[in-house]
């Protein structure tokens, strides 16, 4: 049999968010990719170990390199069908191979938190990307929910929905650093935003209310 490339879903972040599945995959990994926080906080010193980081090639060849020794698991954040490495591993390696644990999302989160139902809702991210202006544009009773970067934040993003039609009284829902102690969630108003200081690497969920 093949060997297999696992790509296990560690959650938004906190432990209480990884699914036991995904705890049994890392614990036994002989080889264990991850970023660098996932990794401090999972690997032991008897796995062979790989960071994920802007050199994306680094990676790719560990897996390449290690895939006939035994199965390498993936760890990514959030869950992997959902803007992850999974593309890239699918565009390198036969799918035939790749094993998917998923898990919950950062936006699953969110949403859950505003006990909002999100099977409405129109999703799109920023993290490294901008989505199509269509995809942004207003109407009446419309709910984003947008993952965001340090460059697309919560000013920045807040100041191109007005630029798409959105009202300066609608409501948006910020949430940073989901599932760990220092969550934060706040609501406030577009307009207020986009003057407000921003902040990062998070999600927002605005409402056409």
């Amino acid at each position: 049999m093949l060997n297999k490339i696992i790509v296990a879903g560690i959650g938004p972040g906190g432990e209480n968010y990884i699914t036991p599945a995904a705890q049994k995959k890392i614990r036994g990994a002989k080889f264990l990719v991850g970023g660098r926080r996932a990794l401090s906080e999972f690997a032991t010193e008897n796995q062979s170990t790989c960071a994920i980081t802007k050199n994306l090639d680094a990676p790719i060849d560990f897996i390449r390199e290690k895939i006939s020794f035994g199965d390498v698991v993936v760890m990514v954040s959030g869950d992997p069908g959902y803007y992850s490495l999974l593309d890239l591993l699918r565009k390198k390696f036969p799918p035939e191979i790749i094993e998917v644990i998923p898990s919950i999302s950062a936006m699953q989160l969110a949403f859950a938190k505003l006990a909002l139902p999100w099977h409405d809702a129109t999703l799109a991210s920023f993290h490294g990307r901008q989505p199509a202006r269509t995809t942004l544009e207003f109407s009446a009773g419309k709910i984003l929910g947008l993952l965001t970067d340090a460059e697309w934040n919560s000013a920045t993003i807040a100041k191109l929905l007005l630029e798409c039609g959105w009202r300066e009284n609608s409501s948006v829902t910020i949430c940073a650093r989901l599932s760990y102690p220092d969550e934060k969630i706040f609501t406030t108003t577009l307009a207020a935003a986009a003057n407000d200081e921003p902040v990062k690497h998070g999600i927002l969920i605005v409402r056409g209310d």
